[in-house]
């Protein structure tokens, strides 16, 4: 429930939920609700919820305490600018017993819960990362202040800002790596990469330098880098390179590719066709 202290005895404004995570490959996070408390997540993140817990579909963040009409819109506008969608889904915990709702991985990966009162009450993410979180936390925007990182980072000029004292979870793509960087300490990596980082760490990209890099090493014409102090989150598989090579593997023009698993593969499919 609210109430109580955070990790440094300031008074809690988040809900203190309970969470466990399953799966290794593509995983789900399940919640436990105390009676009263509640759980915010994206719209179309549910994978089942227990009796006692009752849904409701807000329009913008419902972490946001101006309820005017105004202030929904430009939360929803918000929202909009980092690609979600308008709406958020809320759920909240209406019996007398512990409750459970889980929400699922949209893409094979890790879920990431981010204790928000232990890393200075602010995560900068990439766009789409946020999956669910307890109530009291806000998901905002976050606008990159350098134009060549907003132009050639790979996540645009904004990023979401996840606010609070309470637990929220994030989605990154393949296997996560975390790492606390020191004062001054960089590491250079593909734009797409980056998850999530703290407020102090500074990102910025940059070209990668030699025409063969450039343009046939593979990894585009920029790299971004990340400067400590800080954490910071990588992901192994970006979504734009999932969908990118599932993009390369439909056939063109409903061709059904028999010979795709052939020792000729494609060459034998230019003699003998289908």
């Amino acid at each position: 429930m609210r109430g109580g202290q955070s990790s440094d005895g300031v008074a809690r404004t988040s809900d203190e939920i309970d969470y466990e995570i399953f799966g290794h490959e593509t995983q789900y996070v399940e919640i436990t609700l105390d009676p009263g408390e509640q759980t915010i997540a994206e719209a179309g993140a549910l994978m089942y919820m227990t009796s006692g817990i009752e849904m409701a579909t807000v329009f913008g963040d419902p972490s946001k305490q101006d309820s005017s009409l105004f202030g929904k819109v430009l939360s929803a506008g918000k929202r909009a600018l980092t690609g979600e969608a308008l709406f958020m889904t809320t759920f909240t915990n209406q019996s007398n017993a512990r409750a459970q709702v889980a929400f699922g991985a949209p893409y094979p990966g890790r879920c990431i819960p981010l204790h928000l009162d232990q890393l200075g009450g602010e995560v900068i993410c990439q766009k789409d990362a946020f999956l669910c979180g307890a109530r009291g936390i806000t998901v905002d925007i976050a606008f990159q202040k350098k134009i060549g990182a907003g132009l050639f980072g790979g996540e645009g000029f904004i990023m979401q800002r996840l606010r609070g004292d309470g637990i929220g979870v994030i989605h990154a793509g393949g296997t996560m790596m975390y790492r606390e960087l020191d004062a001054g300490e960089t590491i250079r990596l593909d734009t797409g990469c980056l998850v999530a980082m703290g407020p102090t760490v500074n990102y910025d990209v940059e070209f990668v330098g030699g025409l063969k890099n450039a343009f046939f090493g593979g990894e585009g014409l920029f790299l971004a880098t990340v400067r400590g102090p800080g954490p910071v989150w990588l992901q192994s598989l970006p979504f734009s390179r999932f969908a990118g090579r599932l993009a390369a593997a439909i056939p063109s023009g409903g061709n059904t590719r028999k010979g795709e698993g052939s020792l000729l593969g494609g060459f034998g499919e230019m003699f003998m066709g289908d």
